[in-house]
C-alpha cells in the first residue's frame, strides 16, 4: 500500500452508532467519527465506559446495532483477550492468517521471519501457545495482525501483559504501520503512552463522545493549563474521582 496523506478521505466512518450486549440495552449510544489514513486515533475511557464495545459494534459482532459504519474490507482487529487455537502452533496461526488475504507462500515465508525477528519469537515458532505468557499470546494476535498487512487496525488494550521491552517493539511496529500509510484506532487507558503516539483522541464517557480531537484540542475544550492527557481526561468525564 502506497503511504496517504493523513487527512484525506476517511479509512473508517461511523455514523449515529448505538450498540449494546442485550436487547433494549445500550452501552454506546449515537457515536459518531472517523479516523483518516495513515492516522491513530487514540480511544480513552474509564473502565465500562464502553471502549471494547464500540470495537466490537464498528465490525458488526454485536446484534442489534443501529446506525452506519463504513470500513475497509481488510481491517486486522487485536483484542484484549488474545484468542488463539490451542492445537495450532505459531507458525501456523500465521499461515492462517496470511492465506486469508491471499499471500502467496513467497510472501509469507519472507514476511513471517522478519516478524517472527522483530518480536523475538523466532525460538518458538512452532510451539503451541499453550505454555505462552499472555505477553507472548498478544505478540501472536499482532503478527498475525500484521502479516495480513491491512488498511486498518482496530486494537482494544494492547500494552497489557507486556514487559518493557515488548511495549517497546509494539510502539516501533505502531509507528511503522503508520508510516506505511495505515490507520490505526487504539483503545488503552495508558495515557501517558497515547499523548505521545496518537494524532487525535476520542474521550469515551458513559457510552457517549465527550470530547473528540487534538491533544491542544482537548486541552482547550477542557479548559486545562497543561497538555496533559490524564489532566484533561479527568476534566473532561462525568465522574472525576475516578
Amino acid at each position: 500500500m502506497e503511504n496517504v496523506e493523513q487527512g484525506s478521505e476517511p479509512i473508517l466512518y461511523v455514523e449515529k452508532l448505538t450498540a449494546g450486549y442485550t436487547r433494549g440495552s445500550s452501552v454506546i449510544k449515537d457515536l459518531s467519527f472517523t479516523v483518516g489514513a495513515g492516522e491513530m486515533v487514540g480511544l480513552i475511557g474509564a473502565n465500562g465506559a464502553g471502549k471494547s464495545t464500540l470495537l466490537k459494534a464498528v465490525q458488526g459482532l454485536l446484534s442489534g446495532s443501529q446506525g452506519q459504519v463504513v470500513l475497509p474490507a481488510q481491517y486486522a482487529y487485536i483484542p484484549e483477550m488474545p484468542a488463539l487455537y490451542e492445537e495450532l502452533t505459531l507458525w501456523e496461526h500465521m499461515e492462517i492468517a496470511a492465506m486469508s488475504r491471499g499471500l502467496s507462500r513467497r510472501e509469507f515465508a519472507e514476511k513471517a521471519d522478519e516478524l517472527l525477528h522483530q518480536f523475538h519469537m523466532e525460538e518458538v515458532k512452532h510451539h503451541f501457545p499453550g505454555g505462552f505468557s499472555k505477553g507472548m499470546r498478544q505478540k501472536v494476535m499482532v503478527i498475525c495482525a500484521i502479516i495480513t498487512r491491512p488498511a486498518l487496525y482496530l486494537i482494544d488494550e494492547p500494552f497489557n501483559g507486556l514487559d518493557a521491552l515488548a511495549i517497546r517493539d509494539l510502539l516501533a511496529w505502531l509507528e511503522q504501520e503508520k508510516q506505511r500509510g495505515a490507520s490505526i484506532l487504539l483503545s488503552t487507558h495508558v495515557l501517558e503512552t497515547a499523548q505521545r503516539i496518537c494524532d487525535r483522541f476520542i474521550v469515551l464517557d458513559e457510552g457517549e463522545i465527550a470530547a473528540e480531537g487534538t491533544l491542544l484540542e482537548l486541552k482547550n475544550t477542557a479548559n486545562c493549563e497543561r497538555e496533559d492527557l490524564f489532566e484533561i481526561f479527568l476534566r473532561l468525564t462525568k465522574d472525576q474521582s475516578r
